[in-house]
């Protein structure tokens, strides 16, 4: 049977560092939006990427990455609260040709922006914006990390998909100096990172969020915090689709009913939502 996906976190020398595998999860989005080899790699990291941030948070918050770049994949989306986690891209069905042996995500994402928004538990709002650094995500989230949130930090992103299409590896780590991080901790992590594998071999080989945390930390102290159940999940809902439908001006509602009945989908978990003519005409009453 398939380990479940989890995410261990540990404080090492002066940094944390978290580790997430994320196999199902990203499988579960790839299968549901029908995704390309390209796509699955680019909506997997990003959505890794939000499941990593988020757990720097409490549990009720949340952290949204939005990926727009010029190329053909279109906006990438990938959303986490706490451990669950959804997302998806514009063009699902991208296909470029590999680049060195690689899927191209920078390719297929292109020159653009990078957006994060941390959802807080009061229901406010911060967001922050960086250039796209070359597409390929974890390097992008580093660099949004630095100019746009000072934090120091180094991140990983991987998955691995088989030449029929399936997600046989997923995960990344995050790797953040703590205040007064001493020079040669983050010298010793360094050197560390440089001569470990791509995330996604070694979620492919076996290897626990654990054991990877402490060959990341290997020769420094590493105190494990503790491990969290990662999931799918989606929070769209009839009465959350009734409400944006509700922010269309009248006159669009109105040649919405005369259409008579309509299907709304939601974008991250494919979910198909019903309106009829009646139930359209009552949110121009309300």
């Amino acid at each position: 049977m398939e380990k479940k996906d989890i995410l261990t976190r540990a404080v090492v020398g002066d940094t944390r560092i978290y580790v997430a595998r994320t196999t199902r999860l990203v499988r579960k989005i790839a299968l549901r939006h029908k995704m390309s080899h390209l796509a699955s790699a680019a909506v997997g990291r990003t959505v890794t990427a939000a499941l990593l941030l988020s757990a720097t948070m409490k549990n009720d918050e949340g952290v949204a990455i939005r990926i727009c770049g010029d190329g053909p994949i279109g906006k990438v989306v990938g959303e986490a609260q706490g451990c669950v986690a959804r997302g998806y891209a514009a063009n699902p069905d991208i296909y470029l040709a590999p680049r060195n042996g690689h899927l191209d995500v920078g390719g297929a994402v292109g020159k653009g922006t990078l957006t994060v928004t941390r959802f807080m538990a009061d229901g406010k709002q911060f967001s922050g914006t960086a250039d796209l650094v070359d597409g390929e995500i974890a390097d992008d989230i580093t660099n949004y990390l630095y100019t746009s949130e000072q934090t120091p930090s180094s991140v990983a992103l991987g998955v691995l998909v088989s030449k029929l299409g399936d997600v046989d590896a997923a995960g990344g780590w995050f790797i953040q100096a703590l205040p007064h991080c001493d020079e040669k901790v983050l010298e010793k992590l360094d050197a560390n990172v440089k001569k470990t594998p791509y995330i996604s071999h070694l979620i492919d080989m076996g290897y626990e969020p654990e054991r990877i945390i402490r060959m990341l930390g290997d020769g420094l102290d590493v105190e494990i915090l503790d491990t969290l159940e990662l999931d799918f999940g989606c929070r769209c809902g009839k009465d959350r689709v009734s409400a944006v439908l509700k922010t269309l001006p009248e006159k669009d509602l109105r040649e919405l009913a005369a259409d008579g009945e309509i299907e709304v989908k939601c974008p991250y978990c494919g979910n198909a939502y019903a309106f009829g003519a009646d139930e359209i005409m009552s949110l121009i009453k309300k």
